[in-house]
């Protein structure tokens, strides 16, 4: 670009010639830019447009089955003990439930511990006594997770194994063995039980060990034992150490000597954990895990958890209806059913009613913002504004003056008009059901008409007796009375409607060489113009460069010629002066 130069000489504004000079390449480059605006704009409103129209689709396309209608409602006669939801396999009627036994976890509380010591009885002997639990200083030393095992008396100079007997993914039973030392601290009990698939911890203020099965059910069920058997290295003949395929050395489990039971049985005892003997005084209490049993219309169920799916019904089971020793082989025919749970299943009118509410909300939303979009007010001669003229207005003026433009954008565009009356006439088109026509406003169900309706929504529908509906609350609720009375011919109805929809729409969402599939509008041919007009742009912002150059170099070089002419005046008038 040619240096700019003032009119120093010339006395001109160069600049101000220069820009009228380039004025109409300016205006070209202008009017191309603020084309591309407008067409920004029009491209974010179809964008949004296109979201919500693509997420009705969507819906209407599940309304074309009946599972979208298969509702059901049920009533419970006490729900302290039972709680029910049907779905729509869920056959009408009523049903006798008993709840024989409810599921529950394996829980034992462990025996209250005790410091205590090694004392040499009068005959020799070797006992454990309590200690009074204090030290030296007389200060009362608590049980805590960091308790040694030798602390509690277990000073046995070999380390032994506890079983945990519990069972796998496959329901088989399986054995874990946790190995213990006098060094080891209460902390490491929890964590061994832990790790062996149980929930375990200490609480320090009962000075008690808890464990529960982490699920209900009698398989999930578990035991702790002493342990008689124990692993150790397999030799072969030669006294090898025998190693499997993978390099490890293979163990063999061997029965254990009676000082090692014994040892294993008193660590049992001193952690309380021993459910049958009491030797130290703090036998454990166990509650076995159990499944849940129900007896459905005469038949029995049973299963780990409370829950259970039945034929459409969802059954939560939280107490016992009847007081019966083996739930589980009980003799069903001698049940009392005047101790039954009465489960009454009907069809949930109101869920339907409900789903054909919330999707004509949501085309009502839809189709009024086409039909405000299509019919919109011509924007006339207002243009996108220049950062000149935005700077001579304020934040709210632009914002009407830009809103203005974007309410217009769509006016009376032919691919909105398109979808708009595709989708008009797939509502409004009969639909027969066993010979018999049908349309929306069988039902209750009609536009308000361009003379009732509110601006630009003449085309949204209307529910009589729908409470939340202040132009249609007072008339006769006809779609109620019909899904009540017959509910197939509704949701008969519904779902042809659903599908009359679902097929206006995806026919103007097809792909083809000018929009993309599930596009109502020519989004290609849109992002082409897009594309078109910034290479447009940028060759006219060159002429205006290459023209700007042009002229300040002729007036660069005026400007030189007139200071050469001036320098030659003054020589000339200087010679004449002074001769």
């Amino acid at each position: 670009m040619a240096m700019r130069v003032s009119g120093i000489n010339s006395g001109l504004d160069t600049d101000a010639i220069v820009q009228e000079l380039v004025s109409a390449y300016s205006q070209k480059t202008e009017k191309y830019t603020k084309e591309q605006t407008k067409l920004g704009w029009k491209q974010e409103i179809w964008k949004n447009l296109n979201t919500k129209v693509y997420s009705l689709y969507n819906s209407v396309g599940k309304l074309r089955y009946s599972s979208a209608y298969s509702m059901k409602k049920t009533t419970v006669s006490d729900t302290t003990k039972a709680t029910v939801t049907a779905s729509g396999d869920a056959v009408n009627g009523t049903q006798k439930l008993h709840v024989l036994s409810t599921a529950q976890s394996g829980y034992l509380t462990g025996g209250k511990l005790a410091l205590r010591k090694e004392v040499t009885n009068a005959d020799g002997t070797m006992s454990l006594e309590k200690t009074d639990g204090r030290d030296e200083d007389g200060n009362i030393i608590k049980i805590t997770s960091g308790t040694k095992l030798s602390a509690l008396g277990y000073t046995d100079g070999k380390d032994t194994t506890l079983d945990v007997h519990t069972t796998n993914e496959k329901g088989e039973a399986v054995t874990q063995k946790i190995t213990l030392g006098k060094d080891s601290t209460i902390q490491d009990v929890v964590s061994a039980l832990r790790e062996n698939g149980l929930n375990a911890s200490f609480d320090e203020n009962n000075g008690r060990l808890f464990v529960s099965s982490k699920d209900t059910g009698k398989a999930a069920d578990f035991t702790i034992s002493a342990s008689t058997t124990k692993k150790i290295p397999k030799t072969d003949d030669d006294g090898n150490l025998v190693k499997d395929k993978d390099g490890y050395v293979v163990m063999e489990e061997i029965e254990m000597s009676d000082d090692e039971s014994a040892s294993s049985k008193k660590l049992l005892g001193l952690l309380g954990l021993d459910t049958v003997n009491n030797t130290y005084d703090n036998q454990a209490v166990k509650i076995d895990g159990r499944d849940a049993v129900i007896s459905l219309n005469g038949v029995k169920y049973t299963n780990t958890t409370n829950d259970f799916a039945i034929n459409g019904l969802n059954v939560s089971v939280t107490g016992v209806t009847d007081d019966v020793t083996d739930p589980e082989n009980v003799d069903l025919s001698t049940l009392d059913d005047s101790t039954a749970i009465t489960i009454t299943t009907t069809t949930d009118s109101q869920g339907i009613y409900d789903k054909v509410k919330d999707f004509l909300t949501e085309y009502n939303n839809i189709i009024n913002e086409i039909t405000k979009l299509y019919n919109a007010d011509s924007a006339g001669s207002y243009e996108p504004l220049t950062d000149d003229e935005k700077d001579k207005m304020s934040d709210t003026e632009i914002e009407k003056w830009e809103t203005k433009i974007k309410d217009s954008l769509l006016r009376r565009d032919t691919s909105l008009g398109t979808i708009m009356n595709s989708m008009m006439t797939a509502m409004s088109s009969p639909i027969t059901i066993d010979g018999k026509d049908y349309s929306l406003s069988s039902f209750g169900i009609r536009t308000l008409g361009y003379l009732n309706a509110a601006k630009n929504e003449q085309n949204a529908y209307h529910i009589d007796g729908d409470e939340d509906d202040e132009n249609t609350s007072g008339n006769k609720d006809k779609l109620m009375d019909a899904i009540t009375k017959n509910p197939d011919t509704v949701i008969d109805f519904m779902k042809q409607l659903s599908t009359n929809l679902y097929k206006a729409m995806d026919q103007q969402m097809q792909s083809s060489s000018l929009r993309s599939r599930y596009k109502i509008y020519n989004d290609k041919e849109l992002d082409k113009e897009y594309s078109n007009l910034t290479k447009t742009i940028k060759q006219w912002e060159s002429k205006v460069s290459d023209k700007e150059d042009y002229y300040y170099k002729k007036f660069s070089n005026m400007e030189t010629a007139m200071s050469k002419l001036q320098s030659q005046t003054s020589s000339l008038s200087s010679m004449l002066g002074s001769s």
